[in-house]
């Protein structure tokens, strides 16, 4: 976030390491809690939590001037409380300010009734008079027009006005022993697309359970709601749940299923394969991990353990899966004990992975053959999204299908998309990733042209937080290229790989995608500086060897 003058009683948006932005004041510190050394920082007290840290200056936005930014941005029950927080206290703080100013009007209408009678007739104490009241109301003026002028100068304002303009809401830190809890009903939505070349989305208001909503157009948009709009969770499918692979989204999102009540089964490659070993790197989740504590960790939160991917999908009613790259798709389907094998009529598979058109397609047909039913449904987003519950989920093929995994979707996303038929969600994430990865290839291409020109990386980072490429992903990517820390978020070989499926898209329409190829040429160069596995900004390392 871009430094900004704040001062003591400011109403702030505050960001804290990974977490997002908070909405909080800034107050004195306990007398016994010394501040920290380094850059400038003030102590902020969170508001709807009982938290409060030392935030450095670039991390804080005032309150007001980013509200309407931050609400669009940021969705979820906790959120919304921190906000009506901060409004009851501004409304608290007004109601006080008038009664001040009523009891001070009052006093006045007192003082001036006692003048009048105890008022002189004479006509030199009358000028007097006339002339003293005149001064009065002539200074008292030029204070307004100070206070009300826009002065840069904070200490010209009043402490009311200077909260309501600059009381930047800070997401603070949640509570350590508890995650950011996500309100999925009011804020998640569903939108069902036509394959006409305008579709409309629906907003309209839905209580107990999804309705279509129709208009003139033709096309089609559904807006998902049930009781979480009214308690704030949701109900959970009363199907079984399958879940295959583990990696960093797969986690989050088993996490949030769990959380949310649903039945769970899970499965990872390296916990069926090598029990025994402490650690383990995953085929198809590519991380490094302790696989069976791993599993471990969600049989304890309630979920169960499934031996094979066919003993999954034959013991569970919906299996979704989620692994890295085309390969590991089709291996998961059609390898030895996979997921074909537990088809049967009636059963329900979910594919979440971020692959080609063709490969998806392809497992689509051998799950129908055996009177399955097939979506596709690959997520965006990056690990600490997935862990939020606040992925968007792209889903294609079985229209029924995608209503039945409606408390799933809310569970780990804040929206999902319905776009017809099998593909299309392939085709789609293909291009959305295509233009994440391009974009982030310019980013590191800006920061190092800075550094090699003689200009601040942190102030043009700041430049941009004020215009109109300021997000969260500029932000973090900026931060994480500053910082020197490029832990995976979302992994740099991922996003390669999905530039260069993207790519091969295009020239199958013989479409060109020179922007990608060129972006695609310098993660290929990153990849050879053994970025692989580190985070997609460190594409940033091809810049500077």
């Amino acid at each position: 976030m871009a430094a900004v003058s704040l001062r003591l009683g400011d109403l702030v948006w505050g960001k804290l390491g990974r977490y997002p932005p908070w909405p909080g004041k800034i107050v004195n510190p306990p007398k016994d809690l010394k501040k920290p050394r380094g850059k400038k920082c003030f102590f902020v007290k969170f508001f709807g939590t009982e938290d409060h840290a030392w935030i450095k200056v670039e991390q804080l936005k005032p309150y007001h001037a980013h509200k309407e930014e931050m609400i669009k941005i940021n969705k979820g029950k906790r959120f919304q409380q921190a906000v009506d927080a901060v409004e009851e206290f501004l409304r608290r703080a007004k109601g006080k300010d008038q009664t001040s100013s009523h009891n001070s009007a009052d006093d006045k209408s007192r003082r001036n009734s006692s003048e009048e009678r105890s008022r002189p007739n004479s006509g030199d104490e009358k000028r007097k008079l006339s002339l003293s009241e005149g001064k009065v109301k002539k200074n008292m003026g030029e204070g307004k027009k100070r206070v009300s002028s826009g002065s840069s100068e904070r200490g010209s304002k009043s402490p009311l006005k200077r909260a309501q303009e600059q009381s930047p809401r800070k997401r603070g830190r949640p509570p350590k022993d508890e995650k950011p809890v996500k309100d999925a009903d009011p804020h998640f939505h569903h939108f069902l697309l036509s394959q006409t070349e305008k579709p409309a989305v629906c907003y309209q208001a839905i209580t107990k359970k999804l309705k279509i909503c129709e208009e003139e157009t033709g096309s089609t948009s559904i807006q998902a709601a049930d009781s979480t709009a009214v308690n704030g969770s949701i109900t959970p499918t009363d199907k079984k749940i399958g879940f295959l692979g583990l990696g960093l989204m797969g986690s989050g999102i088993v996490s949030n299923l769990l959380k949310m009540g649903h039945t769970v089964t899970v499965w990872n490659r390296t916990a069926e394969k090598e029990p025994n070993n402490r650690h383990l790197f995953c085929a198809f989740c590519e991380v490094e991990h302790r696989s069976r504590h791993q599993c471990d960790l969600f049989i304890q939160e309630g979920a169960r353990l499934g031996r094979t991917p066919a003993e999954v999908v034959s013991t569970c009613d919906i299996t979704f899966a989620c692994v890295s790259d085309p390969k590991a798709a089709k291996d998961l389907v059609l390898g030895p004990s996979g997921v074909l094998q537990g088809i049967r009529p009636g059963k329900c598979y979910v594919d979440m992975s971020t692959v080609d058109a063709d490969t998806v397609t392809e497992l689509a047909q051998v799950i129908v053959s055996r009177g399955g039913r097939f979506l596709e449904a690959p997520v965006s987003g990056n690990q600490q999204l997935s862990n939020d519950g606040m992925l968007v989920i792209l889903a294609a093929g079985d229209r029924g299908l995608y209503e039945d995994c409606s408390s799933c979707f809310q569970a780990m996303g804040k929206t999902s998309f319905f776009l017809g038929e099998v593909g299309n969600a392939a085709k789609m994430m293909l291009i959305v990733n295509m233009v994440q990865g391009s974009f982030m290839a310019t980013i590191a291409e800006g920061l190092t042209l800075a550094q090699v020109t003689g200009q601040s990386q942190q102030t043009l980072l700041d430049i941009l937080n004020q215009g109109q490429l300021a997000s969260i992903f500029l932000d973090q990517k900026c931060q994480n290229i500053l910082q020197g820390n490029f832990k995976p978020d979302f992994y740099l070989k991922y996003i390669q790989k999905d530039l260069r499926l993207a790519i091969a898209l295009g020239d199958a329409v013989n479409h060109p995608t020179p922007m990608a190829a060129a972006a695609n040429e310098v993660y290929k160069r990153a990849k050879a500086l053994d970025q692989s596995d580190n985070d997609m900004s460190a594409v940033y390392r091809a810049y500077i060897h």
